[in-house]
């Protein structure tokens, strides 16, 4: 197969530039305590969460030696997912496209994949997919005409990305939080619950949903008016009462799927730090508003800048947009030039030394994954994505095999910040209605396994932002020839 130079689409170079770039640009870091550096996890002062979209662990990771990937013998999958179209049983096998497809990943559709624990629904699934939707990356749809949900992508395809589980640590049983899609996940990630409110500044206004948490269900044509009331209790809430400085960092664009799942009609929704959204939850939160906390969303830009003076925050989400997500159908190569811009930022800045980057996929976009996920409560777990952990005290070459969900993420935190309070209701200061305090779930394993503490810390590993890869049919442009031009101080 012909190797060809990694290349961005107009809209990915734009971004990947224009934020690279931007270090110097103006915008206010944010600092505040960290505890002093000391033995352990404390060793961490600097939790850096970068989410990417819509894989599965074995979309990606399927080959990767010693990791539970896809069942073989002697290299031929023993495992299939029937294709009602065909009348024949589909495997994996390998994909090097760019654009990927993937399938319908809403809630219905994952207990449909799941199939009471066969993992044999996706191919089905992504041929009944709605076709035709205005958004061709709303979950409910399907994006190919031949379902790719059974392809999987070699180490050739993302090489940087199977660097990073080279070299650090990869985790080959980490779960969606909830079996759904990105609104629910986000959600969890910093609140570990997903709901759906009636009043303001009232948790116990708030119901369980892990389908549609912006609201009930629209009417065909149907426009959603106003916007969603987020009361439970999050992580920034505690974060703040500790004084300790938290950013979620946004890049601006669109966002490709619906605020309503099931919603067809929806055209792909601008994004900003100022726009709360499906990748950008934190802006409808109450405690966010009423402590004043708006301005710790902000531009991507000030990541790089902060990357760069050494004044990261303690606890940092990263969200991509559309064109750098991965989500189908955007290319796999923008969003693996990205994220290892970002890594790169990280690495070159005074808070490397002390940092630890957690890097995940939100949830499994419809393709194919042949682990059952654990059932721990009546939200999840969802399917398996791949998950790394990159730090210069993080294991070198390691494989975790511990149960692990987002929620790993900020039990993490919560035992480096804030004293190992959990966001528990009987304990944490605003009760709210949760089914299940999830960092406190039995089967849930702890990071702190990832890392040796008592290791000098390692040097950095730069990797290049475009990489050579077998990757086949990147969208072009007249603008991919800045691809091979990136910014001063982007490669590695």
């Amino acid at each position: 197969m012909r190797r060809r130079r990694f290349q961005l689409t107009a809209t990915a170079v734009v971004v990947a530039a224009l934020l690279v770039a931007s270090c110097g640009s103006s915008g206010s870091s944010v600092s505040g305590h960290v505890p002093p550096a000391g033995s352990g996890i404390h060793k961490i002062r600097h939790v850096v969460m970068i989410m990417q979209e819509n894989r599965s662990f074995d979309s990606y990771f399927g080959s990767f030696p010693g990791a539970n990937g896809i069942p073989m013998k002697n290299g031929v999958p023993t495992v299939c997912s029937p294709d009602p179209a065909s009348q024949t049983c589909l495997a994996p096998t390998p994909d090097h496209r760019d654009s990927n497809g993937g399938g319908p990943h809403s809630a219905v559709n994952a207990a449909a994949d799941i199939n009471g624990g066969q993992m044999n629904g996706f191919v089905a699934q992504a041929e009944s997919g709605k076709r035709g939707c205005l958004n061709v990356t709303d979950p409910a749809c399907t994006n190919s005409t031949k379902p790719d949900v059974m392809g999987y992508h070699t180490k050739n395809d993302i090489p940087n990305y199977w660097s990073y589980a080279s070299n650090f640590v990869l985790q080959d049983r980490i779960f969606e939080p909830t079996s759904s899609w990105s609104l629910p996940e986000h959600l969890f990630q910093v609140s570990e619950w997903s709901a759906r409110c009636t009043q303001h500044n009232n948790p116990y206004s708030c119901v369980n949903e892990n389908q549609n948490p912006a609201g009930p269900k629209l009417r065909p044509g149907q426009r959603r008016t106003g916007r969603p009331t987020y009361a439970w209790t999050d992580l920034t809430y505690l974060l703040h009462k500790a004084q300790v400085s938290w950013a979620y960092y946004v890049v601006n664009g669109n966002e490709p799927d619906c605020q309503n799942s099931a919603q067809m009609s929806c055209a792909p929704v601008h994004q900003s730090p100022r726009t709360g959204g499906i990748w950008n939850p934190l802006p409808r939160f109450d405690t966010v508003r009423k402590n004043g906390q708006l301005g710790n969303i902000q531009s991507v830009a000030n990541f790089y800048k902060a990357a760069k003076r050494g004044t990261l925050p303690a606890v940092t989400w990263v969200v991509p947009s559309g064109a750098v997500s991965e989500h189908p159908p955007s290319p796999i190569s923008a969003g693996q030039s990205y994220v290892t811009s970002l890594v790169n930022a990280v690495m070159r800045g005074p808070d490397w030394k002390s940092t630890a980057i957690m890097l995940a996929w939100d949830d499994w976009g419809g393709f194919y994954d042949h682990v059952v996920p654990p059932r721990v409560d009546m939200n999840g777990y969802g399917l398996r994505v791949p998950g790394i952990v990159i730090s210069p005290y993080a294991k070198r070459g390691y494989i975790d095999h511990q149960t692990l969900s987002f929620d790993a993420y900020v039990k993490f935190i919560e035992d480096d910040f804030l004293h190992s309070q959990r966001l528990d209701p009987r304990t944490d200061g605003r009760p709210d209605p949760r089914p299940t305090v999830r960092e406190n779930v039995k089967i849930l394993g702890d990071l702190r396994s990832d890392f040796d503490f008592s290791q000098k810390p390692r040097a950095p590993e730069l990797l290049p932002v475009h990489p050579k890869t077998t990757l086949t049919g990147t969208p072009g442009n007249a603008a991919q020839a800045a691809a091979a031009n990136p910014p001063a101080g982007t490669d590695g």
